[in-house]
């Protein structure tokens, strides 16, 4: 049985904005381990089904999409978001 992993997409950290922030991610875990390509030396592998990311609009989609393909899904919980208020002036204290 493959594995998989499904998580929430956090913000970006260069972009305030929320946009796509509520979008749940399922990514298949890597079936081998990446080697060194004899000619350049780059890192790589044979496994294609780590380039591909699906996104969900909740997380019972994602679930269901898992099971009906025969994944392992491992859900990792989202980290609660922490809201600091400051003022301005509060930088040169």
């Amino acid at each position: 049985m493959r594995k998989a992993r499904i998580y929430q997409q956090g913000t970006r950290a260069t972009q305030s904005g929320k946009a796509r922030s509520n979008l749940w991610i399922l990514e298949a875990e890597p079936s081998e381990g990446k080697r060194p390509d004899p000619l350049m030396g780059w890192a790589g592998s044979g496994d294609t089904d780590t380039q591909v990311v699906l996104s969900f609009p909740s997380l019972d989609a994602a679930r269901a999409y898992a099971q009906r393909h025969g994944l392992e899904a491992e859900v990792v919980p989202t980290t609660p978001k922490r809201l600091i208020l400051q003022s301005y002036a509060e930088n040169f204290r």
